[in-house]
This record gives C-alpha cells, structure tokens and sequence, in this order.
C-alpha cells in the first residue's frame, strides 16, 4: 500500500513548511489558492501537487500570484479579440483552436482559454472536456457567448449548397484539427454519411476570419463558419447549429488587474453595442458559470 503519511501533508505541517498561521492555510485552501483535498472532514495537501504550487509562486512569499503568463489562449472568437484589446487590459492573445488552449492552459502557459467543444455523447458543450481534466483543481468556466454556426458560401449560392450533403466533392476550407469549430464539423459529417475523402479539403484556416476569407477569394466553396462573419464579408450563410463559447479562467487570475479591467470592459455600453452588431451573437449570459473547480 502506498504510504499516503508521506504523501500528503496536514494543515499543520503546511503551516510549518510556509512559516504562516493553520488559519491562513485555511483561508488559503477555501480561496482555492492552495491545491487540497478533503477527506472525512479533513484538509489534506497532496507533496507532489505542493512543490508545483511553491514552484509558481515567488520566493515563498503567500501573498504573490502563480506565475501564469497573461496571455489569453484557445479558440478565436472575434468578439472577444477586440474586447481584450480595446479594454486596454494588456492581456495578450494566443489562439490556435480550442483542443491547444486547454493543453497550454493546463501547462500554464496563460490565464485563460476561451473554448467551443461539443460533446456528441451528451450534446452538451465544454463542460465533459473540462469535468474529465479540472476537476479539484482551482478553475473557473464561465460563458461567454452563444454564436450561429453553419456554413460561409459564395454570395450567390452559385453551388446550390443548403445542407452538409451537398458538400460532397467540393471544396472546403476546413480548420485545423484542434480547432473546436473543427470537431464539430467532423461530427455532424459522419452523422450526413460524409468524411474527409468525400471532400476537397483545402489548407487548414488558423481563424474563423481566415476560413471566410478562403471562400471570399474564391480558394474554397464552403468553410464552416460564424454567421456574423459570414455577414462581415458579404457572404451567404446556411445555418446549423447554435454553439456556446465559455473562457476556462484559473480562480486566482480572476481578481487581477488586467482581467478585471477585461470584465469591467463587458459591462460597458461600448461593449453591448458591439455585441449588437454581431450576427448570431448572444451575450445576454456572459459570466454565468457552469464549471467551479472546487
């Protein structure tokens, strides 16, 4: 049997190895600052998940923050780029699809991602990816919006396309594989009795503003897409599904200065008016929480 004496560690003997007080342990574990576990009533403090904490944080000084980089990571969503830069919060950005954001999150390598994953087994959204990989740990998933998805084809409609299988043999920008937008679309191919090979795939959109493109410039037929992006190019929209975008935040992160200046920013009426003029955008519950680590 393991020796889970050695394992784990009590209240007071984080309280010693931290020179502090048992009831700023406490305090600290409620906060959600410090990694624990409760057992029969009692606060246990995995070693191993300890010396990472201690690793992130200054020289042993409890009042300094994890050393997360302020980058904000995941899915592109083009609200929420312009929100973080005009906010003038500071936070830098780093999108490259939904399934990247949660691995570099969980590496902390930012504060956040912002993430759209589907789950086909329960048709819910983000909350299985995130139950299965956070669970206990000090994270926080709120929602940011709910967006119209379908498919960006040419204006015009030259190729009659008005559902998934009509797709067939054409050209499609897809996203690359990690994308949310992505797996969603994988899904509801093999749910039209299409796959990849029925396709002519076209290279790999980094963004939801790069995939209209791609159908703008006439390099594709179709791409999947928003439809207010869609409406930004002029462009035909079929749509097919109402998806819902949440942002994974570490719980310490949230009362920081840059990203409070983020959220005091989405309550502003500069904010709601931009909102206002995104096609298929519903902000109506940005930061309702549907995930609470601990």
């Amino acid at each position: 049997m393991a020796d889970l004496a050695g394992e784990y560690l009590t209240t007071k003997e984080i309280a010693d190895l931290l020179r502090i007080k048992e009831r700023k342990v406490y305090d600290l574990a409620a906060s959600g600052e410090i990694p624990c576990n409760r057992a029969l009533g009692k606060l246990l403090f995995q070693r191993s998940a300890i010396d990472v904490w201690l690793a992130r944080h200054g020289s042993g000084d409890i009042g300094l923050p994890a050393l997360f980089p302020s980058v904000f990571l995941g899915s592109h969503d083009p609200l929420l780029e312009w929100a973080l830069r005009d906010s003038g919060s500071g936070i830098a950005t780093f999108f490259d699809g939904s399934l990247d954001g949660l691995e570099r999150f969980e590496s902390a390598e930012g504060i956040a991602t912002g993430l759209h994953l589907y789950d086909g087994a329960t048709g819910e959204w983000n909350t299985p990816a995130i139950e299965a990989r956070f669970t206990g740990k000090p994270v926080v998933l709120v929602e940011w919006a709910t967006r119209e998805r379908g498919l960006i084809i040419a204006s015009g409609n030259p190729k009659k396309i008005g559902a998934f299988a009509d797709l067939e043999g054409l050209s499609i920008a897809p996203r690359q594989a990690q994308a949310g937008s992505q797996v969603l679309l994988d899904h509801l191919l093999a749910k039209s009795g299409l796959d990849e090979t029925s396709l002519n795939l076209t290279h790999a959109a980094r963004t939801e503003t790069d995939a209209a493109l791609a159908v703008l410039e006439g390099q594709a037929d179709a791409t999947f897409g928003l439809s207010s992006v869609a409406k930004q190019y002029r462009l035909d929209f079929v749509p097919v599904k109402h998806e819902r975008f949440d942002l994974l935040i570490w719980r310490s992160e949230w009362f920081e200065e840059s990203f409070q200046k983020f959220m005091t920013f989405c309550r502003s009426s500069a904010f709601s008016e931009k909102a206002s003029t995104l096609d298929g955008y519903d902000t109506s519950n940005l930061g309702r929480v549907h995930f609470n680590g601990k």
